[in-house]
């Protein structure tokens, strides 16, 4: 098979790197000055390992790659940039008859529980992919990731419920390249279990890490509102200690010398000026069900809107005292 990744960033980069080490054909599709970086120079995945450049086939649009019946499209842009994606390549014609949508698997390795389900309305092969992988990407055409033995591990799964043997497929491919992938019949448990962990990342984006007591306490409460959610919406997710469970000791992060601190995804992306961040499907997914279900959820709220002010405003990742946004989030409390 052939895996096009679409959006070549740093779970995309780090994926498409990974699986062009093993033998695997990639093509990266990436936009902008990552486009140009990757074009020119190739991608550059820096690892425990030693760090090494791939020069791999890139394109910046659909139209500029004609699609196979072995390909696999793997969605790895934030999820706001989601339908979009989704629009564009859906519609894209595939050898010997058809459309993408049609006839081709696709893979969500994001964060959040809403592109599976916008997915599954352009194509009929939906696969989650709940994504355990720290990756850093925030100069263009580098991606670094600082797992080991094991660069990620990707719990991959038939969505919205089963298993089957396309991902069984992928996941043996996966599995070649450094990255375990546990086939699960339940992936969207994984995924609601993530969910609840990436609560935190609105906190770091704009406080940085969450190192001390009260950004800890106020993910605590973001983090309470988030589990009373899913227990109202007749949702069970992944607990800490099965998660746990499933990545003792297969992997450990070994920091790269010299290298400066790179938050998550959410801080990569105020670090980028990308001008949008995914807090809506992260925080605001806790938002959504709690209206949906009447379960106030005050904090999410709070910080859904504080990051999306900073990514729109062209704030500094981490410019926020912990103790103002806990101001901010009793204020719009009381």
């Amino acid at each position: 098979m052939r895996y096009i990744i679409v959006g070549a960033g740093a779970v995309g980069g780090a994926i498409g790197g990974r699986l062009a080490e093993s033998g695997h054909d990639v093509v990266l599709v990436a936009r902008g000055a990552q486009y140009e970086a990757l074009r020119t120079g190739g991608l550059r995945l820096v690892t425990p390992d030693g760090p090494r450049t791939h020069r791999l086939p890139v394109v910046d649009r659909p139209e500029a790659l004609d699609l196979t019946a072995d390909d696999v499209l793997v969605l790895a842009v934030k999820t706001q940039d989601t339908a979009a994606a989704l629009d564009a390549w859906s519609v894209r014609p595939v050898e010997g008859g058809s459309t993408a949508g049609e006839r081709l698997p696709l893979v969500c390795a994001q964060n959040g529980v809403e592109s599976e389900r916008l997915a599954l309305r352009r194509f009929r092969q939906v696969y989650g992919m709940c994504v355990w992988l720290p990756a850093t990407f925030v100069e263009p055409g580098e991606v670094s990731a600082a797992g080991t033995p094991l660069t990620g591990i990707l719990h991959l799964g038939r969505y919205p419920t089963g298993t089957d043997g396309t991902a069984r497929l992928i996941a043996a491919d996966l599995e070649k390249s450094k990255l375990l992938a546990p086939v699960v019949p339940d992936v969207m448990r994984w995924k609601y279990g993530k969910l609840l962990a990436n609560l935190a990342n609105a906190i770091e984006a704009v406080t940085g890490p969450l190192a001390e007591q009260d950004a800890l306490a106020l993910f605590e409460r973001a983090l309470a509102e988030g589990q009373a959610v899913l227990a109202a919406a007749g949702i069970d997710p992944v607990g800490q200690e099965e998660q746990a469970e499933a990545r003792a000791g297969r992997i450990r992060f070994e920091p790269f010398d010299g290298s400066p601190h790179g938050g998550g995804s959410s801080w990569q992306s105020l670090s980028r000026g990308t001008g949008t961040i995914e807090a809506d499907f992260l925080n605001g997914e806790i938002g959504l069900l709690g209206r949906l279900h009447g379960v106030p959820t005050p904090v999410n709220d709070v910080l859904r809107h504080t990051a999306n002010t900073f990514a729109r405003e062209g704030r500094e990742p981490g410019s926020m005292a912990v103790a103002d946004l806990v101001a901010l989030v009793d204020a719009g409390i009381s």
